[in-house]
């Protein structure tokens, strides 16, 4: 992964004493700036939700940038939040077991595991920039994930997961970066949709 890439959390933009601090008006200026045609529902939360869900601690979401000689580029971001998840033991190795086991519930019931897990909830490439500008998927993705992996330090955990369409390349892509899926799930809105669910051992 390039070095030249580097992550903001939008706490510290909206931080008058943080040296990252921009105010909400040129906030929302970047924010505006991101385009994201593959999956506008990722360009929606960055410019709808982001900022509320961050206030709210619902979840926070971190910017990413890339330095540049006429000025850091806004590549795109992520959006992380803790979130308990259900995993059926069936979908699990013996191994997968033995780690999920650490830190969750088991209901005999329904061979169910229950436990807290890192969500990487949104994940968007920034594709108003040129292709040349634009960072690697799995680039974001580490990104992501090595910033979960300092909060595991501080506190614990075992598992990461996130949620994606039944799409072939973004399955292909996950599964290159080592998820595993382990179930679905259909969404509670106008329109229901499926979604797979996979996780990933930190």
């Amino acid at each position: 992964m390039s070095n030249s890439c580097y992550t903001v959390n939008l706490r510290r933009t909206l931080d008058v004493n943080d040296s990252a601090y921009m105010g909400e008006c040129v906030l929302r200026e970047l924010l505006d700036e991101f385009n994201c045609p593959p999956n506008l529902e990722v360009e929606r939360f960055l410019k709808r939700s982001s900022l509320e869900f961050t206030k709210k601690n619902q979840s926070v979401t971190y910017l990413t940038f890339r330095n540049a000689p006429e000025g850091d580029l806004f590549v795109g971001y992520f959006t992380l939040a803790v979130k308990p998840i259900s995993i059926k033991a069936s979908s699990l190795s013996k191994t997968m077991r033995r780690k999920i086991e650490r830190v969750s519930v088991l209901n005999p019931a329904n061979d169910t595991y229950t436990a807290s897990a890192y969500l990487i909830a949104q994940l968007g490439k920034n594709f108003a920039l040129s292709k040349n500008e634009r960072i690697n998927g799995t680039d974001l993705l580490e990104l992501a994930s090595s910033r979960i992996e300092r909060t595991q330090y501080d506190i614990g955990g075992v598992v990461e997961f996130l949620e994606c369409e039944d799409n072939s390349f973004l399955l292909d892509f996950y599964a290159k970066n080592g998820f595993k899926m382990f179930d679905r799930r259909i969404t509670d809105e106008e329109e229901p949709e499926e979604l797979i669910q996979l996780l990933r051992f930190i």
